[in-house]
């Protein structure tokens, strides 16, 4: 699915919501004349920001229909800069090779599920409102219920430790098993009830389903290994001097960009006891030692700015890496093999 083409001056549309970090990223990002990729557009609040500079082209990409359809209004206030294409982020260099650019000058990914798709109950992706048990960003696929009904009790617990990072996994995992025994767990509200006769709500304290709902969104939209995908497109589709922009909100997403961008951004070393390694040529300046985060004001506004952090480097004029990034995943089982019961 893809709207919007050509080259007009203008931007605008009614914004919906203001975005994590919008003036962070804008000025990491810092939007000139050129190409840029929004590979998590949402409700396109930073593709806004991006649009406002004269001369700026944006190709917006999401995984979610509904994202795509309501951005046809900014499509069309864009006049010909905005391009909407529904696919994963992860082949944002197929989408702009298909679109006739060979490179751009900046990529933005603002990573996790968006507030658009928490408050819609039929997405099943909170526990806060009952909903059916689905969570599938793009609705293909083997959806969170599916997972929660077939996989054994022994990957349900890794899948939620490795990443929720639940200390709990193991007797979360049990009662997951012994409930879904008695009759399939299929909407959000019976998940969390599951959840709760394992771990009790304490005021001040995050919901106790949290980290498992994270834990089972992130498996079933494959979200890290997306992620790698998507930094390794973007280190080769980025002109010399363009930027790589990435926010994310937990710690297993922070961490893969952390180590990417140092791996990409490391110089050959050596001492006179040990000579100096041949290692690639940086492709990378890093252009945040410490991830940028919201402050207490953005904090009092947008609460889920909270745990957002930012980081940013610049393209060199080396060649990408040949090495891929895959070692920076967790060893997870497979999704595919959980539903065919191996």
């Amino acid at each position: 699915m893809m709207a919007g083409s050509g080259s007009k001056p203008a931007a605008g549309g009614l914004a919906r919501h203001i975005p994590v970090l919008a003036r962070q990223v804008f000025e990491r990002l810092g939007p000139r004349q050129g190409i840029y990729i929004d590979g998590t557009f949402g409700a396109g609040g930073h593709t806004r920001a991006i649009l406002s500079v004269p001369g700026t082209q944006v190709i917006g990409i999401d995984r979610d229909q509904s994202a795509i359809a309501a951005g046809f209004e900014l499509v069309e206030a864009a006049q010909g800069r905005l391009t909407l294409v529904q696919e994963r982020f992860s082949n944002l260099e197929h989408v702009a090779q298909s679109l006739g650019h060979a490179a751009v000058d900046g990529v933005l990914l603002d990573l996790g599920v968006s507030s658009m798709q928490l408050d819609q109950p039929e997405r099943g992706f909170s526990f806060r409102n009952d909903g059916p048990l689905d969570m599938r960003m793009g609705g293909e696929g083997p959806s969170a219920a599916d997972l929660v009904n077939s996989a054994a009790e022994r990957d349900l617990a890794f899948i939620i430790a490795a990443l929720g990072e639940e200390r709990f996994a193991r007797p979360i995992a049990r009662a997951i098993v012994k409930a879904r025994d008695a009759a399939p767990i299929t909407t959000t509200r019976a998940l969390s009830e599951v959840i709760g006769t394992v771990l009790k709500q304490r005021p001040g304290e995050m919901h106790p389903a949290t980290r498992t709902f994270q834990a089972l969104r992130i498996f079933v939209n494959d979200e890290l290994g997306e992620l790698v995908e998507a930094l390794a497109a973007a280190e080769r589709m980025l002109k010399a001097g363009g930027r790589l922009v990435v926010i994310s909100f937990h710690s297993l997403e922070d961490r893969i960009v952390k180590s990417f961008l140092a791996e990409r951004s490391r110089l050959g070393g050596g001492s006179r006891h040990q000579p100096e390694l041949a290692l690639a040529a940086p492709s990378f300046t890093v252009l945040t030692r410490k991830p940028a985060v919201a402050d207490d004001e953005e904090i009092g506004l947008n609460p889920r700015s909270r745990s957002a952090k930012l980081r940013a480097a610049e393209r060199t004029g080396a060649a990408a890496h040949r090495s891929g990034p895959s070692d920076l995943l967790p060893r997870l089982p497979v999704l595919a093999d959980i539903m065919k019961g191996r």
